[in-house]
């Protein structure tokens, strides 16, 4: 079960699952809510010009199944359905940068009805023949597109070739052969999978004693409060882990078939201002939290790497931005390594190594973080979040309003009548106050 930072109240997040769901079909469209002023450090120019960016974990129809969410009334799983109601989401939100997960009719829907709203877009399908991948689209009117890279984190499995290489020297920071820069950040991301302690044994054990209370949707199985089903779930899943590998092998462990993708925008207005957006989904598996940590610093380092370029590139100061589905709530590794520079709870050490651009979240600044941004009843947490790196260049002037746990709209869990998604969409808007 994925474990919910202290200050949020459990139980009552969980109530709101066990309540009657709504059976009215009357769609909510969030609205922009506008900074305290007091919470603002920066001054407004009169010729600022402001954008809006949404990350919203679509919920691929693939994995809309009833096996999966029992909760949710069949009109609100089935594709007719959901494919309206999501597009009508996304065309009253009208950021100029979206960053979409569990897009899965990429080719088949989005990219054309998107682009017939004055969206351009680039995506990557995740790895494995998994269905769906990550997207960003933009509006072509506002952003122009000038570099993208794509992420893949099964690379990391390329750190761990064997056990007599996974050690970097750190004398003198030198590799037999290859390319030292490429070859050194791989070894370290296999260095810190092993770093993290987490004993393969006792991992496997885990899943038999602490079966998950979240949804695996690469394997159709779900997860509930019933004991004697949560003890088949866990039995379930050590036979799926099986079935793909010895979990104790960390090139088993970080073949997750997980993507991102992240791209360099120059803004079309006074500023020029040029943005770098990154949007990513990381593995689900609270057991796996040294996974999802070493993709978290994969990411990072891929986004240092591609800032360097772009910098380099366009002799520019380009503001960072990091959101999607993280898979981890406030409390866990993932959330503190991206806001401390530090893996551990504690003080952030190493910072400028650890985390090579500092980032802090739009919700925890403007608003705190919401108490959750996915609602069903086997977990109610918040798992998905909008990073980005403070400069004197912007600042946030507004954020999406997210329901609370006494909205009627989110009573009985998600997907349902008023949410076409298991998750909520979250948002803000960036003034530019300097180039």
């Amino acid at each position: 079960m994925l474990k919910v930072a202290s200050s949020l109240p459990r139980l009552p997040l969980r109530s709101i699952c066990l309540s009657k769901m709504s059976t009215t079909a009357a769609p909510r469209i969030p609205k922009f809510t506008p900074v305290e002023k007091s919470k603002i450090t920066s001054t407004s120019k009169p010729d600022g010009s402001k954008f809006r960016l949404v990350s919203y974990n679509i919920l691929a129809q693939a994995y809309a199944k009833s096996e999966q969410f029992p909760h949710s009334p069949s009109p609100c799983r089935r594709w007719k359905t959901r494919s309206r109601a999501i597009l009508n989401l996304l065309k009253s939100l009208k950021p100029e940068f979206f960053c979409l997960q569990e897009v899965d009719e990429y080719d088949s829907f989005y990219e054309g009805n998107m682009e017939s709203h004055g969206y351009a877009s680039i995506y990557i399908q995740r790895s494995g023949k998994k269905p769906d991948g990550c997207g960003i689209f933009y509006k072509r009117d506002n952003a122009e597109l000038i570099l993208e890279e794509k992420i893949e984190y099964n690379d990391l499995v390329n750190s761990v070739q064997d056990g007599t290489s996974l050690w970097v020297d750190k004398d003198n920071d030198a590799l037999a052969s290859g390319n030292k820069d490429t070859e050194h950040l791989s070894l370290r991301l296999a260095e810190l999978v092993l770093e993290e302690k987490i004993k393969r044994n006792d991992l496997v054990n885990s899943i038999l004693d602490k079966p998950t209370s979240r949804v695996d949707k690469d394997n159709d199985a779900l997860a509930c409060g019933n004991k004697d089903t949560e003890q088949k779930d866990g039995l379930q899943q050590k036979v799926t882990d099986r079935r793909h590998g010895d979990p104790n092998d960390p090139r088993v462990r970080l073949k997750r078939d997980c993507v991102g993708i992240m791209g360099a925008f120059k803004l079309k207005d006074p500023s020029h201002h040029i943005v770098i957006v990154a949007n990513t989904h990381l593995y689900w598996d609270p057991n796996w939290a040294d996974v999802k940590l070493a993709q978290a610093k994969y990411l990072m380092a891929r986004l240092a790497e591609f800032r360097t370029l772009v910098s380099d590139k366009f002799g520019c100061r380009p503001s960072v931005f990091v959101a999607g589905d993280f898979n981890s709530t406030p409390g866990d590794k993932v959330y503190q390594y991206l806001i401390s520079g530090s893996s551990s709870m504690g003080p952030a050490q190493e910072c400028l190594e650890d985390l090579p651009i500092p980032l802090c979240s739009v919700y925890a600044l403007t608003r705190g973080e919401p108490p959750f941004t996915n609602c069903t009843p086997g977990f109610t947490g918040t798992l998905d979040y909008i990073f980005f790196s403070p400069s004197g260049d912007i600042k946030p002037v507004s954020y999406l309003e997210i329901p609370g746990p006494g909205s009627p709209d989110v009573i009985g869990g998600l997907p349902n009548y008023h949410h076409p998604s298991d998750h909520l969409p979250i948002g803000a808007e960036f003034e530019v106050v300097g180039n």
